[in-house]
């Protein structure tokens, strides 16, 4: 099980979104980001970029058909962040619930 970590630097909604994505797959590319997020090109790059600099993202441009592709998946740490994260959200929840039953 994973310990509850809230994570300032998931947390934002596009950045927490690219992250769950990435987490349910090997390696996603640009495009289906872009398209499953309703992102516009720069603003998936800007957060990619960032993630990539907490080394939460690995970012690929191999050329196929003559064409470079960019792809991304989560590392390790960026995987482990992202549990973390999502356990404290669960934590933070479940306490929540917790109050009101109670109250």
């Amino acid at each position: 099980m994973t310990a509850p970590r809230f994570d300032e630097l998931i947390h934002p909604g596009t950045r927490l979104s690219i992250v769950a994505l990435l987490a349910s797959a090997d390696w996603a590319e640009f495009a289906f980001l872009r398209d499953q997020l309703d992102l516009s090109d720069s603003a998936l790059s800007k957060q990619l970029s960032t993630l990539e600099e907490a080394g939460y993202v690995i970012i690929e441009r191999p050329v196929r058909e003559h064409r470079r592709r960019v792809r991304a998946r989560l590392t390790e740490v960026g995987r482990s962040a992202f549990q973390g994260h999502v356990a404290a959200l669960q934590q933070i929840v479940g306490s929540s619930e917790m109050e009101r039953i109670t109250a």
